[in-house]
């Protein structure tokens, strides 16, 4: 075995806290940055921690683990697109640990012949200039393809034999004695009514047909009310795999060659993820964590990436035709004019679009919040924020656990407390305390504050728990002194307390801090990294709080799962529920095909899909 191959020992333990439960593709790297594996998955979470169980491992499994140095994922809408992207990633960067799919000539197709009066519709593998027909797809695989066959020829009952045996029929096949055709061979149907079947399945392929699902939920609910539940689960079936069918695959979109570039900020770190998307396939992602300053806006920021990332003299980087941002540039038409001259022809930088190329933008948005997350929960990064704040703070040694308080309410009611707790490997999630306040005066934060304090280290003194040796107060000189007379009261000397006020510009890196001891506030520069991981802490109780609030608030309501979220009353429940055939589809389906419902807007399927995911 070569020794550049021998990575250094891969935190499994603490890459796996963080990674998300959604679909997504996974791309392993040895310690030189060399690709070893891609791989997709309906769970990240659950496929990369298969990697890292002791025992039952193949040897090819344990061979590929032991050279793992990194681990980068790239999240999409459904497990049908990281099945595509999948695909496009192994065949461009052909890593070692996989088996090479085949090119992109045999995905397979659905295929309408140009038949003038009675076209067929027929399982195709690949596609050719010879072929006079229409293509819809690609499918991730043949079986996808003929169990969509099955179905449209069950709903609209197009013929699917060859032209020869279509051309040589005196009587009807077996097909109509099926009910899957309707004997065209024979002049049992007109071609005007079978033109029409086949303009429907047409429209349905391409997505543009919700009246043909309106029929079917007519026709399961008039099963349902006759007690024919048997028959009403049959048409439950058939708009699940109509649904499945007409899923749009934003993982081919034409012949697009398209960047899109996703930014999140949080805690002092930005990170920029660019999709490509060449000759209509996204055929791969990168990740940048650029320095941001106090003065820049993320506006500011990302119009210097763009320039730094394609322009310049002597730049190997290709500019695509399209340039694709989640924001409005103030320099736009600058960088239109540097960038065409650069490529010598005409690139476009745009954040209004539509259709294929909003998913993808929101794609990279998603994917430039888990990889920031990714970032901030890496060891290095977090000792090294340690190292910093202890110089900060002019402590003996690096704190060994910190907590943080913070508190979340509706004007006053149902108010909840948060505690989270970090140590030397970033975020403790499983030391992470609510509280519920009770017995305080609505919207009385001190007095909320001053009990969960109570509450927490009563316990603590008593031996029940841990102490911390920093506690992070989320609040300016008021909570940060309700703080010191709890710490006071039960004799606590040995923890440094600190207040932290946002300022009063109340931005990001305006913070101020404030010592309990001496009571004096000071600044810490935006870029440093001890500010950042104050951030980090902060922000982290301040999520955890809202979360707790949200569940206290929707669980005092008593209501379903799709009650309660803005937008949705009885009949649009009720429109979801028939579309998807129950609440578990409805968990699954993504933004887009929540938006497919009828009467359910693209910014209401993002609210829903917010609230069942409790984003």
């Amino acid at each position: 075995m070569k020794s550049e191959d021998v990575a250094p020992e891969f935190d499994s333990a603490a890459f796996l806290k963080q990674v998300t439960e959604r679909p997504g593709v996974y791309r392993m790297f040895n310690a030189d940055g060399d690709i070893l594996y891609v791989g997709k998955a309906g769970n990240l979470k659950k496929r990369l921690s298969s990697y890292f169980r002791n025992q039952g491992q193949a040897i090819k499994t344990r061979s590929l683990v032991s050279r793992i140095a990194n681990i980068e994922v790239t999240v999409t809408a459904s497990e049908t697109e990281a099945l595509l992207l999948e695909q496009n990633l192994i065949k461009s960067l052909r890593p070692p640990y996989n088996i090479l799919l085949r090119d992109d000539k045999s995905y397979p197709y659905i295929y309408l012949s140009d038949h003038t009066d009675y076209p067929a519709l027929n399982y195709k593998r690949g596609r050719s200039k010879r072929d006079k027909g229409r293509f819809f797809g690609p499918f991730p695989s043949g079986g996808a393809v003929r169990e969509s066959l099955n179905i449209l020829q069950k709903v609209f009952r197009i013929r699917n034999c060859s032209d020869s045996y279509f051309r040589n029929r005196t009587r009807p096949c077996l097909q109509y004695q099926i009910n899957r055709c309707t004997a065209p061979c024979v002049g049992l149907i007109s071609p005007e009514d079978y033109r029409a079947d086949v303009r429907r399945a047409t429209l349905f392929l391409q997505g543009k047909n919700p009246e043909i699902i309106e029929e079917l939920i007519s026709n399961m609910e008039n099963a349902s009310a006759n007690l024919d539940f048997e028959k009403a689960a049959h048409y439950r079936d058939q708009i699940n795999y109509l649904r499945h069918v007409q899923e749009q695959q934003a993982i081919e979109g034409g012949s697009a060659s398209v960047d899109i570039l996703g930014l999140m900020q949080e805690a002092g770190i930005v990170c920029v993820v660019v999709l490509s998307v060449r000759g209509g396939r996204l055929v791969g992602t990168q990740n940048y964590f650029p320095r941001l300053s106090m003065d820049q806006s993320e506006e500011e920021l990302l119009t210097a990436f763009i320039g730094q990332y394609y322009l310049g003299e002597g730049n190997p980087r290709e500019i695509p035709r399209e340039i694709v941002v989640s924001m409005e540039l103030g320099d736009r038409a600058v960088l239109d004019q540097a960038l065409s001259e650069q490529a010598g022809r005409e690139v476009k930088v745009r954040h209004r679009v539509r259709e294929e190329r909003r998913r993808w933008l929101q794609m990279a948005q998603t994917n430039a919040e888990q990889t920031l997350r990714s970032h901030l929960a890496n060891k290095e990064t977090v000792y090294r924020r340690l190292l910093a704040l202890r110089e900060l703070l002019e402590l003996d040694e690096v704190p060994a656990r910190m907590e943080c308080f913070d508190i979340s309410h509706s004007q006053g009611e149902n108010t909840v407390a948060s505690c989270v707790v970090f140590d030397e490997n970033g975020p403790l999630k499983s030391d992470y305390r609510l509280y519920n306040i009770e017995g305080e005066t609505a919207g009385d934060d001190y007095g909320a504050m001053r009990q969960v304090l109570q509450r927490r280290y009563r316990k603590i003194k008593a031996g029940d728990g841990k102490r911390p040796d920093l506690v992070f107060i989320d609040g300016g000189r008021g909570q940060l002194n309700v703080a010191k007379a709890v710490f006071e009261e039960l004799q606590i000397q040995d923890v440094v307390l600190i207040g932290v006020a946002k300022g009063e510009t109340r931005k990001a890196g305006m913070e101020e801090l404030v010592e309990a001891v001496t009571d004096s506030s000071f600044r810490v520069p935006p870029d440093s990294p001890a500010l950042h991981l104050i951030q980090h802490i902060r922000d982290e109780a301040h999520r955890f709080a809202i979360t707790g609030h949200r569940q206290r608030r929707d669980k005092k309501r008593r209501q379903s799962t799709l009650e309660g979220i803005p937008g949705v009353g009885a009949k649009r429940r009720k429109d979801l529920i028939n579309y998807f055939g129950g609440l578990q589809e409805i968990n699954k389906a993504s933004i887009e095909e929540i938006a497919k419902v009828r009467g359910v807007s693209h910014q209401l399927a993002e609210s829903i899909y917010a609230a069942l995911h409790n984003e």
